[in-house]
């Protein structure tokens, strides 16, 4: 058989894998997104939306900045956990919650936990930043380190270990639908953008994302920055088959490490761009927001902003939002 002839049999096969697993999957929807915004009201910050004069006149569009580095926690890792953990039933809360994080969401669902008065459990990498660290523990949460790649393998085992409830970072339906409502914000405020610009790491963000501005009825484009050490969603969306994660990827973006998540796959496929980006672009970013808006961004939310100059925007109406501000600055140095 030639090689072409297998590689599409292989693809066929893959993709009729995939679609199995998800029918048993619960896909959140757009309505789900508005239950969210209702649930999480009381706990969490409606974000300003900036504008730059300065991005304006290098991009000659108009760039809206929707802020969840001022978010609770500082990132809109806060929506989707508070939400998935609110959701609980009383039963599900009391035994606790745990989950993976190389901080943010870690920081979300200890700060989620302390609202709802259970337990928390997180399972962090051994290089995650002190200030992200500590901010975990700050809000109440037990910090498990591990290596990296074992982090879901050892979320496995704690939960095993003391009976909580799994609270994925982004590949679950409750947490998808609460990070949509920072797009439902923007919308909301602006109502008329051309396109939302949104970074992807496991793709919670942009999966909510893609299932708000696909309910307005003239359509948002949805374009996802991703670094390009950490290119897996970029390869799935372009193959259309979710390709595993990088391993031990190496970037300045601490918070996009992980890989595609299936549920954000399955809601992205077909409907989203993917922009990858440089180390460097991701800095300028950064600094831009330190010194032309004085914003203290992380790198990972400044991938946003890296991607946004990726694109032509000129009299265009472009939301871009921008996802952290949890940082130690040590990218300053580069």
């Amino acid at each position: 058989m030639a090689p072409d002839a297998v590689s599409q049999e292989d693809t066929r096969a893959l993709s009729l894998r995939a679609s199995r697993k998800l029918a048993a999957m619960e896909i959140p929807i757009y309505q789900d997104v508005l239950t969210a915004a209702q649930r999480i009201e009381s706990y969490v910050h409606r974000t300003p939306v900036l504008t730059s004069a300065t991005l304006n006149r290098e991009t000659r569009g108009e760039v809206f900045f929707k802020c969840e580095n001022l978010q609770k926690v500082g990132a809109f890792k806060a929506r989707g956990a508070t939400n998935a953990v609110l959701a609980l039933s009383d039963e599900d809360a009391a035994r606790g919650v745990a989950t993976h994080s190389s901080g943010n969401h870690g920081q979300a669902l200890a700060y989620a936990a302390s609202v709802r008065g259970i337990p928390a459990w997180v399972v962090m990498p051994d290089h995650a930043p002190d200030v992200k660290v500590n901010a975990v523990l700050g809000y109440g949460a037990e910090v498990v380190f591990c290596k990296q790649a074992e982090r879901e393998e050892r979320t496995q085992q704690l939960v095993e270990e003391v009976g909580a409830t799994l609270i994925h970072p982004y590949d679950n339906a409750d947490v998808i639908a609460g990070q949509g409502t920072a797009a439902l914000e923007l919308i909301a405020e602006i109502p008329d953008l051309d396109t939302i610009v949104a970074p992807v790491g496991g793709g919670g963000l942009l999966g909510g994302t893609t299932l708000v501005a696909g309910s307005v009825e003239r359509g948002i484009r949805v374009v996802g920055g991703e670094p390009e050490a950490v290119d897996d969603a970029f390869r799935s969306i372009r193959d259309g088959i979710r390709h595993p994660g990088v391993p031990e990827p190496k970037t300045i973006a601490d918070g996009l490490l992980t890989g595609l998540g299936e549920r954000n796959f399955d809601i992205l496929d077909g409907r989203v761009e993917i922009v990858t980006v440089s180390e460097k672009e991701i800095v300028d970013a950064a600094r831009f927001f330190v010194e032309r808006m004085k914003l203290v961004v992380e790198p990972s939310g400044a991938v946003s902003l890296a991607a946004a100059r990726r694109l032509d925007l000129a009299g265009a109406r472009v939301g871009v939002i921008v996802s952290g501000g949890n940082t130690d600055f040590r990218w300053l140095d580069r």
